[in-house]
């Protein structure tokens, strides 16, 4: 695999080339039919860096980096846990040769999964040893897998060199800030030429180290994405700079992601109380931060030792024990594989090419100057409307308006149907959910009982389970056009504006 990029264009020139009118390439399905061949080729299975593929195409994350080389106010990373979905979250450590095995085995079991990580639960630069031998034995025995890194940056420019020997076209680097005074405010500490160093000092060592980083990496033409987390009243109003500058640089997507601050997981911020955003608040700052950067609006945050389609998480299924017991074939799984992802890639070739008809439809005038609309849809993956409202464990959000129809993000849910209604379970689980999915219009679902159709009646959240096993953005399109027939969506502001405390 060559790390070159093919043709005339320059990595900045394919990062102007790949922005959208929307600004949301990443989650914009129109970004795949608009890229060159050669970065088309890398990001249409790749579920972090495509949102049309991460309805189809599975990932994971092995656990073999423990160390790190910065402290994170928003960090606390636990080596034993399994009951927190987070980053810096594992439950079991892995040498390089436990992590090869358990890649092989979920890949021979989930043939979606096209992609390894190492994202953790330090930071795989800071662990190099560990870290690049597993990469290498990788690339030997499982050549059909994409290798992906996650890093913080400090160590990025002196590892460049060893990414590119070992195939490494996709890495994503946290950067939080790119003015030391914001990023003191971040990192307390980082580990540098054998000391720590503290303040305003650190964060200017690591705001040099990543950016270097960077602009080594698109050099050698591998694919970059940028982390940002959203800290309300830190560094919230300062990722529209941070965005402008590494898509100037030539980063390929921006993921701003909000803070997870519940004061259980132990970090700084949620023991001193900094709130994480709401909805709104981090989908208009990803909004603003799209007229400058292609932006990732389908991240779920994912453990280190993740397993499975984004949204989910088999990772129990394959603990080193049940790993032992099984039997891999890894050339026979490699075959299954290699027809499995060529059907699935079949089917999102003409999925895009039924979209393109569809854009080029004219679309009335007096439709697109209707208000857009938000819809939540209760999906269990492959693009379709296929899940009990009851069972979901998330939402994703989507914006229908008269130019079409975009993907906002998820939110996040407790699962309604939990079995016996013990200690009024069922109806916390049930609030949860609809004050989660405030701001929203409609929600499809493939199922939905008589309670919580009621519950969400009442919040102005209209419940639809007409479309069950339709393709999502055909469906929220239709029940758009369903809304506009009927008069809805002549007024300027939402219905929802009940609010959900009626919950």
């Amino acid at each position: 695999m060559q790390l070159t990029v093919i043709g005339e264009e320059t990595p900045k020139e394919v990062a102007a080339e790949s922005s959208c009118a929307s600004g949301s390439c990443g989650s914009d399905n129109d970004q795949m039919s608009s890229l060159p061949d050669s970065i088309r080729d890398k990001v249409k299975n790749h579920p972090c860096y495509s949102e049309e593929a991460h309805h189809y195409f599975a990932r994971m994350h092995v656990a073999v980096a423990p160390a790190c080389n910065i402290q994170c106010h928003y960090c606390n990373r636990k080596y034993d846990c399994s009951n927190e979905s987070r980053p810096g979250v594992v439950s079991e450590l892995l040498t390089p040769e436990e992590a090869v095995m358990k890649t092989k085995a979920v890949a021979a079991t989930i043939p979606q999964m096209t992609v390894l990580g190492i994202a953790g639960p330090g930071d795989p630069l800071a662990n190099p040893q560990r870290t690049f031998e597993t990469f290498r034995m990788l690339s030997e025995q499982a050549p059909d897998i994409k290798l992906c890194v996650s890093t913080n940056g400090l160590s990025l420019p002196d590892c460049v060199d060893e990414l590119a020997k070992h195939n490494i076209d996709h890495v994503t680097i946290t950067i939080n800030c790119v003015d030391p005074e914001v990023g003191e405010k971040i990192y307390p500490w980082i580990y540098w030429n054998n000391k720590r160093v503290f303040g305003k000092k650190a964060a200017k060592i690591l705001i040099a180290q990543q950016q270097k980083g960077l602009e080594m990496l698109i050099e050698r033409g591998i694919l970059v994405k940028v982390n940002s987390v959203m800290i309300p009243g830190v560094n919230d109003e300062h990722l529209k700079e941070v965005s402008r500058i590494v898509k100037e640089k030539g980063a390929f997507l921006h993921n701003v992601m909000p803070l997870i601050s519940e004061p259980e997981h132990g970090t700084f911020y949620g023991i001193m109380g900094q709130r994480g955003p709401e909805p709104e608040e981090l989908q208009d700052l990803q909004d603003a931060c799209a007229g400058d950067m292609n932006m990732m609006r389908h991240c779920r945050q994912c453990r280190a030792d993740a397993v499975g389609l984004l949204g989910e998480d088999r990772g129990e299924e394959f603990t080193l024990d049940k790993i032992a017991a099984m039997n891999i074939d890894y050339d026979a799984a490699m075959k299954t594989r290699a027809v499995i992802h060529a059907g699935i890639l079949e089917e999102l070739e003409e999925k895009e090419e039924k979209r393109r008809r569809l854009s080029q439809a004219s679309v009335p005038a007096t439709e697109k100057n209707l208000r857009p609309v938000l819809m939540a849809v209760a999906t269990s993956g492959g693009g379709l409307i296929n899940q009990h409202f009851g069972h979901a464990t998330e939402f994703l959000i989507y914006e229908a308006s008269g130019t079409g129809v975009r993907f906002i993000g998820h939110r996040k849910v407790d699962q309604y149907c939990i079995g016996n209604d013990t200690c009024g379970e069922k109806e916390s689980a049930l609030s949860g959910s609809v004050r989660a999915l405030h701001g929203c219009e409609a929600v499809l679902c493939s199922k939905i009982g008589y309670e919580p159709w009621s519950i969400l009646e009442e919040a102005g959240i209209q419940p639809n389970g007409e479309h069950a096993m339709e393709p999502i953005e055909e469906a929220v399109m239709a029940v758009y056009q369903e809304m506009a027939k009927d008069g809805r969506l002549d007024a300027t502001v939402p219905v929802v504006e009940k609010m959900t405390s009626q919950a």
